[in-house]
């Protein structure tokens, strides 16, 4: 009996080494698989250095998240509620005691790139450092200059409320361990020039993988599905691989440039949420050859299928007219008339959409999807683009239709203009109702 225990304190003894060993090796391999940083003075800003900052600033959105409602810009404040508390943006204005304004470029730089404040403290990745560690020291600094041009704001955003042990910052060292590439970015060989410039601006300044990619059980970015589509705050982020079925691979090059930089492309619908607000805060800005190489680079992505991947068919209606709805092939009588009442008049029975195009329904994946994931948060909380082009805004309906109504117009809408069979119930509404309280 004690040769039988002895050999097995062995066998344990043996298995635990060899877990540090592989545990050992793999951490001094992250620790050592990293681009090195580069210690400088800080660099005088010039005027071209500053309209540079701004155009990059504006590339990486970073208003989207320092830009509270009815805030100053880039005092922060804005909440990220998460599955387990909720956390607030930092004041990134030149203010000494509440921003940043006592930071150095090197402090600004770790933070893109590390995730470390300059008195060590971790950020949390709400805030897209694993997407901003691609970002060059000369463009970091750039953006740095111009938000230093910019009026200092005292504020102090709302202290965090997490739950133990997330409020832990320190626990993100061994996230960032295992999570974080520290590498800058990288021209990849056999891109032109083009695609490599698309392929910065998306997965670096414009960090589209950060809503457009599925994460992990470990709330990281899963790259093996890289850009094939996850859920955003109640929205469906689509798809945006070359995929034929549930991607934009049936997109023409126009059709997906006019979406980025306007909002909308044409035969394939319009864009809101937080879509909407990336097309408003940032899209809208980059030049036309920027939007060209987004283009070109998402063509070289690779192609993945993922829900929801139903193809629009509009056949549905083409016995309508605009103002007429044809004739009808769905029983749902409660669906029509409060689409007859609140709808018709500026989509049009032919979806097709009066006065701006912006208002068609025919042709887009939203319509399309049979949960009605975003047709349900269009209607409950509208859809403005009116910075992009004046007039185009849609009211809420949320607090003017109960849960059956707009669960109803959902499918009815669903069924006339994406040929599918809506699947909204009122416990739906209830529930997305309740997640904006």
């Amino acid at each position: 009996m004690k040769m039988i225990g002895s050999r097995w304190l062995k066998i344990i003894g043996l298995a635990a080494l060899t877990v540090i060993v592989i545990i050992g090796s793999f951490t001094l391999w992250r620790l050592l698989d990293r681009d090195p940083e580069v210690s400088a003075a800080d660099i005088v800003p010039t005027s071209e250095l500053v309209a540079r900052g701004e155009y990059l600033a504006r590339a990486a959105d970073c208003v989207a998240c320092h830009n509270a409602p009815g805030g100053k810009p880039f005092a922060g404040g804005m909440p990220f509620k998460l599955p387990f508390g909720t956390i607030y943006s930092t004041n990134i204005t030149s203010d000494r005691e509440t921003g940043i304004g006592t930071w150095s470029d090197d402090d600004f730089v770790r933070a893109l790139h590390r995730g470390v404040a300059k008195d060590g403290t971790h950020l949390y990745p709400a805030f897209p450092y694993t997407s901003y560690s691609w970002i060059s020291r000369n463009d970091a600094v750039a953006i740095k200059a111009y938000i230093f041009s910019l009026p200092a704001v005292h504020s102090a955003p709302p202290p965090d409320s997490l739950s133990f042990p997330f409020n832990q910052r320190w626990t993100m060292a061994f996230w960032n361990l295992a999570f974080l590439d520290e590498h800058r970015f990288r021209d990849t060989p056999g891109f032109s020039r083009e695609e490599n410039r698309g392929a910065y601006l998306a997965t670096a300044l414009g960090h589209c993988g950060e809503c457009h990619t599925p994460r992990n059980i470990a709330f990281a970015m899963d790259n093996r599905r890289q850009f094939a589509g996850t859920m955003v705050e109640g929205w469906h982020a689509y798809n945006i691989t070359p995929d034929e079925a549930s991607g934009v691979g049936g997109w023409s090059n126009q059709q997906l440039a006019d979406y980025l930089q306007t909002g909308h492309g044409g035969g394939r619908g319009s864009a809101a949420g937080p879509m909407a607000e990336a097309v408003a805060n940032s899209l809208q800005y980059l030049t036309s050859t920027d939007v060209a190489a987004l283009v070109s680079y998402l063509r070289k992505v690779r192609p993945l299928s993922s829900e929801p991947a139903n193809p629009v068919d509009a056949s549905v209606i083409n016995g309508a007219f605009a103002d007429q709805p044809g004739a009808q092939q769905q029983s749902n009588a409660l669906g029509e008339r409060v689409f007859a009442g609140n709808c018709a008049g500026c989509h049009l029975w032919n979806g097709q959409g009066r006065q701006s195009y912006y208002a068609a329904l025919v042709g887009g994946r939203t319509v399309s999807d049979p949960d009605g994931t975003n047709v349900v948060q269009v209607l409950l909380d509208g859809a403005d683009l009116r910075t992009v082009h004046p007039g185009v805004v849609m009211p809420s309906f949320g607090k003017s239709f109960s849960d059956a109504e707009l669960a109803a117009v959902s499918n009815y809408v669903i069924s006339r203009f994406g040929g599918q069979t809506g699947r909204v119930t009122s416990e739906r509404l209830r529930q997305d109702r309740s997640h904006k309280h």
